[in-house]
């Protein structure tokens, strides 16, 4: 549980894990505009694609909203 919270080691997933492959675009943007098109064609392998890659970015979210929150309650 400790490693979820460290946000040193879930920038690094966002770095290597979800933008990987970099060239010629990050996978994840690539699926992203995929989606934003209508996800037309899309399989499950896609879908799980988008999942794989997009969780590191999720933990991050997760950290600064977490960290935000802990801000907040200690101005209180």
């Amino acid at each position: 549980m400790k490693s979820l919270n460290d946000w040193k080691l879930i920038l690094l997933l966002c770095l290597t894990l979800g933008l990987a492959p970099f060239l010629p675009e990050p996978h994840i943007l690539g699926k992203l505009k995929w989606i934003l098109g209508g996800a037309t064609g899309m399989q499950f392998m896609d879908w799980f694609d988008v999942f794989l890659h997009g969780f590191p970015f999720v933990l991050l979210i997760r950290i600064l909203l977490l960290n935000l929150f802990k801000v907040g309650k200690k101005i209180k």
